[in-house]
Parts: C-alpha cells; structure tokens; sequence
C-alpha cells in the first residue's frame, strides 16, 4: 500500500490503503442473473476505488473483501437490517454497484459516503513539495466511511502489538469458523460473525487462531456492548474515539484505527504505531528515528486532515530504509 516500497508489506504500510484493481472486464452472465438490488451513482469526483476501498482490506485472503478479475471490488457486512453483500464497479465516470441480502438495500442508501462523497479533500493543504506531488498523482483517493463500527474495531483490535501476517491469519480463520456465507452469487465470501457469536467463541478457538487472552479479552467486551458502540459512527470522530476507549483495551491506536473507517475521520492520525512515525519523520525532516511527539509536530501543519496527510506519505513511497532484522512473529497456537 505504500507504493513501490516492500514487498512484503509492514502493517503500516498496508494501511496506506491500496488494493489493487484489475483493468475492468464484462461481469459473468451467472453473476447478472443473481442480482436482487442494483444501484448506479455518479461520482462529482475521481474516484479510485482500489485507494478508496483498500483500507477496509485486511491482507489478500480476507473472506469479507476481494478485487474481481473484472475490475469490481466485493465486500461483505453485518449491517443494521442484516448481512449483505454488495459489489461495485467503476467505469465511464460511473459507479455501478449490485447487492445481495437482508442489507442489501442499507448498502446500497449508503455506497456514496462508502465511496468518499461526504469526504472533502479540499481542505487538504499541502505544506510539503512530497504531499503535493502525490495528491496530484493520486487524485481518486477519497476516505471511505462504512458507517460501522465493529467490522473495522475487531480487527483492529486483533492488530495490537502483532505482525501484519499474524493479525491477518486470525482475522480469517476466526471469519472463516464462525462467520457465515455471503449472500450472492460469490461462495468464497463470509459475513462476519454477530456480536453474540464472537462472544461464544471458546479461548481454545482464540489460541488456535494465534490470539492471547488480553486481545480476545478486548474483543469479548466490546462485543458486549456492540449496540452503543455501533453508534459511535454517527458521532463526531473525537465523541466516538472517546465512546471506544471506555473500552477497557481499547486505546489510541485503536480507535483511530476504527474511526478513520467507520467515520471517515481525515484528523484522526495513528499514534502507537511502530512505524508510522519514523516514516512520516523520515518523509517530513529526514529522520527515520521519529517518535509519535515528533510525528504529531511535523503534522501540525495539517491539523484537521492529520490521517490524510499520512495516508498521502503512505502512498508517496518515501519510506525509511530497513537496516535491521525483521521481528520474528510468535506462535501462540504451537504454545
């Protein structure tokens, strides 16, 4: 996500937020013929759907996200009326997105703010030659808002202090075992588990699936209290990261992790991350040792628009060289 830089991505640099999306092709016959809703929306805006969506990724097997060879891109969701699925294709200037299942129709209310339009890049203002060059590069990007929260809080919450492929294989072994299929036409994808399910999970399930007690501890009280956090993603972004960190086990990082999805939050910078800072140091001032105070000081600057201004520097690919020995993820399941 962060450009040409590594290729395999640390997990700051995925969260640069790109997938990538084949040149677009016909959809199968088969696929048409399943369809139960449909809506077509055109954007007053470039969009870039592998920029705008990616972020909602979570590493290439995630069994709620994937790029089609057609150029459309498919996720899944546990909405307010229900599991959905929905798929959406960009051409000609238009957006063209098909849903399937009890959320079909509040996916498809919603695929605008999904696809940026309650996101105002202009109030972005570049104050460093590298961020101006790459907004102009990359003039589709937009910050999606799903408008849930859960969906993006638990797996982030499985990304605390683990590598990228460890939080990654959770995620899908625990969608996998305890989600259920999507509704469409598409059976490789899941819907994830309801609050009630991931409350079920037995701490045997979390061990083989590589997560400790104090994550899986963290996930089973915020699903406790889903229905408050779920509404979260109408708050101001400052009010819902304050309603998630009542959470105990859910802090800074956490929530902005959340947020920047869920409400489509452009100020909600990462902070505790161990890598964020040296790269946004590295990119700003040449020093790739940079702490979060540090971090935070270079992005003055950009107070209100401090996550897209990092998200920019992501995806510029100015990134500090590594000249260490990478960490060596644990295995809590061998345990």
């Amino acid at each position: 996500m962060a450009g040409r830089y590594a290729p395999r991505p640390t997990r700051t640099s995925v969260r640069g937020g790109h997938a990538a999306i084949p040149a677009a092709r016909s959809a199968p016959a088969a696929q048409a013929a399943s369809v139960t809703r449909t809506r077509t929306w055109t954007p007053p805006f470039p969009l870039d759907l592998g920029l705008t969506l990616g972020p909602l990724r979570r590493g290439p097997a995630d069994p709620t996200f994937r790029t089609a060879p057609d150029g459309s891109v498919w996720r899944t969701s546990r909405t307010p009326e229900g599991p959905g699925t929905l798929r959406v294709a960009a051409g000609g200037g238009t957006v063209r997105a098909e849903a399937w299942g009890a959320g079909a129709e509040w996916l498809l209310d919603r695929l605008p703010a999904l696809l940026g339009a309650e996101d105002d890049p202009s109030a972005f203002t570049p104050r460093h030659r590298l961020l101006a060059v790459t907004e102009r590069r990359r003039p589709g990007l937009r910050l999606t808002r799903t408008g849930l929260v859960l969906e993006s809080l638990i797996p982030s919450i499985l990304e605390q202090k683990v590598t990228t492929d460890e939080a990654y294989r959770a995620w899908r072994l625990l969608v996998r075992r305890f989600g259920e299929p999507a509704p469409g036409p598409d059976d490789r994808l899941c819907v994830v588990p309801e609050p009630r399910t991931w409350a079920l999970i037995p701490t045997w399930e979390w061990h083989r699936a590589g997560v400790d007690a104090k994550r899986s501890d963290t996930v089973m009280r915020a699903v406790r209290v889903a229905r408050r956090l779920e509404e979260a993603a109408a708050m101001e972004p400052e009010q819902a990261r304050r309603r998630l960190e009542l959470v105990p086990g859910i802090g800074p990082w956490t929530s902005a992790e959340t947020v920047q999805r869920s409400n489509g939050a452009p100020d909600a910078v990462t902070t505790g991350d161990y890598h964020l800072p040296s790269i946004v140091g590295h990119a700003l001032a040449g020093h790739r040792h940079a702490d979060d105070d540090e971090m935070l000081e270079l992005l003055a600057p950009y107070a209100g628009q401090r996550h897209r201004a990092a998200r920019l520097i992501l995806l510029s690919g100015r990134i500090p060289p590594r000249h260490g020995p990478r960490f060596t993820p644990g295995n809590i399941a061998a345990l």
